[in-house]
């Protein structure tokens, strides 16, 4: 049996020339690349918020997670012209015959479905978590983390199963050879039709070049993944930002940094600002309570760190307050350990986070007082929060009520 494919006559002469192989190939090297890129830092960024027993991130360089997570959602943005130049490419396959066939080609039909469909789902969501809408029912973090599974074995198969295929026409120039030269030979690309399927047109006849050309289909998918990086990039890269016009989060923000929760969206407006807020610090089996004023009276420490979150956002700032090991050493001896950190709000995925030991040893890490040579704002984390270098966010607990080291 054949493994040939034939297209419907009322399709096969009216595609473009550019659709077949040759774009699709080039394309999708540049779609698989941004996928994966996204689908490893996505990884990173979620094993950094749930991590695994073997996982290991480390405390330095303090701009690490800005980077990772800022090449996770530009490479995410990337993708998404690409995509859609891949998918009119390859879009006239869709009405080959057969339409089922032996099993490598259902392998194939099915291992496209379920690419299409995880990737489309997977760049949607991830678009609109950085603008923090979720017009959904499911928890976005594990559901966008499993798809991320079947949108990467998806990939795997399809690209197994086309590797002749893309090996074929990569070989191959993008520029058909004129007309004259093409004259009596065989369409070398298949020109109007879709990798694998039979030429519609008799033996001799001269291969016409119908609409774009495949040369202006490439750079056409090119800038416009330029551009669309570029205009969400700048939420990474600062001066980036008078570019990035699409970028939900400028840098700006009370004191100089974005908020994404607010006091009032945390309820802690009112415990927040009581005089009668004490810090209460465990230390092995010794507990002491902090006011704020007991606070800054300890030995100040100034840190320059990055605040990064999970849409892809990030701004320098100058944080100010008490070095950690510090704190804890007041209390009791403090040789190392993981710490867990709780906040005023009353429920919340995180209102408490732990710290691993590296992370809580570095001299970096503060519970921050000041934001930017100001008192931090209550929206920032008023009375006091934790900030620590490499670490997202969402992570960086505020409105601290309590600090424990559990080992």
């Amino acid at each position: 049996m054949s493994s040939a494919l034939i297209l419907p006559e009322s399709i096969a002469t009216r595609i473009s020339t550019a659709r077949g192989p040759a774009v699709a190939a080039r394309v999708g090297i540049a779609l698989g690349v941004s996928i994966t890129l996204c689908f490893l830092t996505g990884l990173i960024s979620h094993w950094i918020q749930h991590p695994p027993t073997w996982f290991y991130w480390p405390a330095n360089p303090v701009w690490l997670y800005r980077f990772t997570q800022g090449a996770h959602v530009i490479s995410g943005v990337i993708a998404m012209p690409l995509l859609l130049v891949k998918l009119w490419a390859v879009y006239p396959r869709l009405f080959g015959r057969p339409l089922i066939g032996n099993p490598v080609r259902m392998l194939e039909r099915g291992s496209i479905a379920l690419l299409v469909g995880s990737v489309i789902f997977q760049l949607v969501t991830g678009l609109f978590n950085t603008a923090q809408f979720y017009p959904w029912k499911f928890f976005f973090t594990t559901t966008h983390y499993a798809m991320a599974y079947v949108a990467a074995g998806a990939l795997a198969i399809h690209l197994a199963v086309k590797l002749p295929i893309v090996h074929t026409a990569l070989s191959r120039p993008v520029v058909a050879p004129p007309e004259s030269e093409s004259a009596g030979q065989p369409d070398p690309e298949g020109a109007h039709r879709p990798e694998g399927e039979v030429a519609q047109q008799q033996p001799g006849t001269p291969v016409a070049s119908t609409g774009i050309s495949r040369r202006a289909v490439l750079s056409t998918a090119g800038i416009a993944a330029v551009v669309a990086g570029l205009a969400v990039a700048g939420q990474t890269v600062p001066f980036l930002r008078w570019i990035s016009v699409l970028a939900p989060r400028s840098g700006q923000g009370p004191q100089g940094v974005p908020v994404n929760r607010s006091a009032a969206d945390a309820g802690v407006e009112t415990t927040a600002r009581d005089p009668a807020y004490r810090l209460e610090v465990r230390v092995g089996g010794r507990q002491r309570e902090f006011t704020r004023a007991d606070l800054a009276a300890l030995p100040q420490t100034a840190a320059e760190l990055p605040i990064a979150c999970v849409e892809g956002w990030s701004a320098e700032a100058r944080w100010t307050g008490v070095r950690l090991r510090d704190l804890l050493a007041a209390v009791g001896e403090f040789h190392g350990g993981d710490v867990r950190f709780e906040s005023l709000e009353s429920g919340g995925l995180y209102r408490t986070s732990v710290l691993p030991s590296r992370h809580a040893i570095d001299a970096a890490t503060l519970v921050a007082l000041r934001l930017n040579g100001e008192d931090l704002t209550v929206d920032h984390g008023y009375p006091c929060r934790l900030i620590a270098p490499n670490r997202p966010g969402v992570l960086q607990t505020k409105w601290l009520s309590s600090i424990e080291v559990l080992s």
